[in-house]
C-alpha cells in the first residue's frame, strides 16, 4: 500500500491525513492552494450585499465546502423566526453538489431539509449529478444564486465552470455569482520541493480533489517530470489535468472517504 501525499488547502489536508492515518494508511500533507476570504472591496462588497439578499432567491447553489462555510460565517440569518433587515420571505433551497459541501452546510446551521444534493449513491458528485436531483425545482422567473471561489486574476462573481449556469438559464431562471473566498497557489520551501521531488519516483500516491492544484504544482516545479508519478483524483476533469500533465498512472475514485481508503488500499 502506497505512502499518500494530500494536496488539499493546510486545514482540509491536515483532516485528511488524520482520516487516512486513522485507516493505517502513511499520509503526509504538500498543500498546494491556500484558501482565504476575499480581498478586494468590490468583491466584499458584493458578498455583502448577496448575503443580505438571502431570501430573495429560491435557490442558492455552492460549489464547495469552502463556498459554504465562508458564505454563511457572518451576517446571514438561518432562524426560522422572523428575519432581521432586508431578510424577508422563506429560506431559499441550498444545493450541495456532494457529501462534503452538505456537511459544511449543516454545520453553518442550515436546516438539513432544506439541502439537495446528488443521492448517496451517485457515480459522481458534480454538478450535472447535482442538476439531476434539482432540475425540476427550476422555474422560470426563478432566482438561482451560484456561491463560489474567485482564483487570479479574481473576476466579479469569482471563477469557475457555467454548466451549471447555463441549464438554469435554460430552464428561464436568472443565474446570478458570487465570491465566498479566494483560491491562490500555496508557495513551496525547499522542504516541500524535497518532498515532492521524491514522491515523483518513489511510489508515493498523490491525492488531488483539485486541477488547480495540479497545475500549480506544475508551475512550482517546471522540470520535474512525473512521468513515474501516481495520482488518485477525484473527477475525470482532474484526471485529464494529471494526464496533460504527465503523470504516468492516474486512478480516480469518488471524493468520499470511504471511497478514497478503498482506493489506495487496493493499490500495491
Amino acid at each position: 500500500m502506497p505512502s499518500v501525499l494530500v494536496t488539499r488547502p493546510s486545514s482540509e489536508a491536515e483532516r485528511w491525513a488524520d482520516q487516512l492515518r486513522a485507516q493505517q494508511i502513511d499520509a503526509r500533507v504538500l498543500p498546494l492552494l491556500a484558501i482565504s476570504p476575499v480581498r478586494s472591496p468590490q468583491l466584499q462588497a458584493a458578498l455583502h450585499d448577496a448575503r443580505h439578499r438571502l431570501r430573495q432567491f429560491s435557490a442558492v447553489m455552492f460549489v464547495s465546502g469552502n463556498a459554504a462555510s465562508e458564505f454563511l460565517a457572518r451576517d446571514v440569518d438561518l432562524g426560522d423566526g422572523g428575519p432581521p433587515c432586508e431578510l424577508r420571505g422563506h429560506l431559499p433551497r441550498f444545493w450541495s453538489p456532494g457529501p462534503g459541501t452538505a456537511r459544511a452546510l449543516e454545520q453553518a446551521g442550515v436546516p438539513a431539509g432544506r439541502i439537495d444534493g446528488p443521492a448517496a449513491d451517485s457515480g459522481q458528485f458534480d454538478s450535472e449529478s447535482l442538476w439531476l436531483a434539482v432540475a425540476h425545482q427550476v422555474r422560470p422567473g426563478d432566482r438561482v444564486l451560484i456561491v463560489r471561489g474567485a482564483s487570479s486574476p479574481a473576476k466579479a462573481g469569482g471563477n469557475g465552470r457555467d454548466w451549471l449556469a447555463s441549464r438554469i438559464a435554460a430552464a428561464g431562471a436568472k443565474v446570478e455569482f458570487v465570491a465566498a473566498y479566494e483560491r491562490v497557489g500555496a508557495p513551496l520551501d525547499s522542504n516541500a520541493k524535497d518532498l515532492a521531488a521524491r514522491a515523483a519516483s518513489d511510489g508515493s500516491l498523490w491525492f488531488f480533489s483539485s486541477s488547480e492544484a495540479i497545475r500549480h504544482l506544475e508551475q512550482q516545479m517546471p522540470q520535474m517530470s512525473w512521468d513515474k508519478a501516481r495520482a488518485l483524483v477525484t473527477h475525470p476533469r482532474i484526471a485529464q489535468a494529471a494526464r496533460a500533465a504527465g503523470f504516468g498512472r492516474v486512478s480516480e475514485c469518488r471524493p468520499t472517504l470511504q471511497d478514497v481508503v478503498a482506493s489506495i488500499k487496493s493499490m500495491p
